[in-house]
Order: structure tokens, then sequence, then C-alpha cells
């Protein structure tokens, strides 16, 4: 019989898969692959502040993400540079802010590795039912703003001229994208949540150019990468998170492959 631990661990997987397979499909479409590494540097930065300062570590990084998409948006279009450019600057400030603090912690530095490298089988019903929440918040916004996300994601120009409210679209795919990294961090791990986000998203796009086909083909293989990667762990005793994206990679090389005899998009 399944432990109670792998019971959960699959759970989280099926959430996990589910809401970064859709992220990876936004953020593989509009071009800006330095969202999501961004992003979980700054979720592993938030979680040693939050062990640092003695506030649970998953707000902490929620809270942080949360701020800085905002630095990724609205203050890229009020400096007049690409978001590409406000992500690095992010990006390196926060990896700096990460191993600054981690010299501070002592005996909490092991527990901040945790949050860089993942430790699924801890995660507590409570987590669960946060990725749940999260995976509810990305369907939500899908089924309203459908046809705006479209919109956005090929054009944002077009989306504007159309009456389309393009900024608010484009800010909440960024918010998402933050929530949804902040709260798999103990899943995955912050330095690896990246790859759970890109790699599926970019397999799915060897088969098909249809947004709709794209969702479930990336959510598919995202979901297949943690639940193998999970199976692997389990059996052969192997860090988590790190047999997660190994399990990604993998079924990318197979997509690739597989793409190449074939040579056609669905």
């Amino acid at each position: 019989m399944l432990s109670y631990f792998f019971i959960k661990a699959a759970a989280a997987s099926l959430f996990a898969g589910f809401a970064c397979g859709i992220i990876g499909v936004w953020i593989y479409l509009l071009n800006m692959p330095f969202v999501g590494i961004a992003m979980a540097h700054t979720a592993f930065a938030g979680a040693v502040i939050g062990l640092l300062i003695g506030i649970n570590p998953v707000f902490a990084a929620f809270v942080l993400c949360a701020a800085s998409s905002f630095f990724i948006g609205p203050v890229a279009e009020k400096g007049n540079f690409s978001p590409n450019i406000s992500t690095g600057i992010l990006f390196s400030f926060m990896l700096g802010i990460a191993f600054l603090f981690m010299g501070k912690l002592g005996s909490d530095a092991p527990q901040a590795l945790s949050f860089m490298w993942g430790s699924i089988l801890t995660v507590s019903p409570e987590d669960v039912a946060l990725l749940a929440a999260v995976c509810a918040a990305i369907l939500v916004f899908l089924f309203f703003f459908k046809r705006g996300i479209v919109a956005v994601i090929y054009n944002r120009s077009v989306a504007f001229a159309c009456g389309i409210p393009e900024k608010f679209i484009f800010y909440c795919l960024i918010i998402l994208c933050a929530v949804t990294v902040s709260f798999n961090i103990k899943t995955v791990g912050g330095l690896l949540i990246y790859s759970l986000i890109t790699i599926p998203a970019a397999a799915a796009a060897q088969f098909t150019k249809k947004l709709s086909l794209l969702y479930v083909l990336s959510s598919s293989f995202a979901v297949l990468s943690c639940l193998s990667g999970l199976a692997g762990s389990y059996l052969l005793d192997l860090p988590a998170g790190a047999s997660i994206i190994v399990a990604a990679s993998l079924i990318f090389g197979a997509v690739f492959a597989v793409k190449n005899l074939y040579g056609k998009h669905i």
C-alpha cells in the first residue's frame, strides 16, 4: 500500500504539474524565458528571508514574488525597456540577496537548502490545498479572459487597439506566474522550478501551435514529469526535485525525437 506521504506528494505533483504547464505556455509564447528563472530565484530569496526573520518561508516567498512581479511589468514600461531586461536585473539582484542572507542563517541553513532543491515528500495537506487553489485561480482566469489572453500573447499592440485591457491581462499573467512559483517552492525547489515551467511547454510546442492543445500537452507533460520523477525518487532513493527535472528533460528528448521522425505539427 502506498504511504500517506507518497499520496500527498502525488497530489502535489498533479497540481504542480498542471499549474506549471499552463504558466509555461504563457511564458513560452510571450518569449520571456527569464520570467520563470527570475521568479524562481525570487521565491528562494523570499524563503531565505522568511527563515531569517522567523515567518513562514512559503508566505515570504509569495510576498516577495508578488511584489517583484510589479517590477517586471509596470516598472519596465515606466523605464521604457524590455521586460526581459527587468527580469534579468531582478534575477541578478535576488540571487545576490538569497546567498547574502544564506550566510546569516546558521542552523537554519539546511532548511533553506530544502527550498533550493525541493522536498515534495514533506509537503503538508495545507501545501496541497494551496497548490489546488493556485490551479483553481488559473482556471478561473482562463475562463474569464480566454480571448484576451490569446490577443495579449500574440500581439499586445493589436490587443490594445481592439480595446482589450492588455496591461491588466499581462500583469495578471506575471502575477499568476509569481504565485505558481512561490507555492511550488517546496515541491521542486527554487532553483529547479524554472525547468518545470519551461521544458514541458517547449516539448508541447514541438507537436502543435494551437493554444488549446499547447495547454493540454504542456500540463500533461509537466504532470507526467512530476509523477515519474516522484516514482523514480521513491524507488531509487534519489532527490525528488532533481528527479522531476531529469524526467522532464527525458520527456522533451523523446518528444523532440518523435517530432524529427515525423516532422509535422498537430
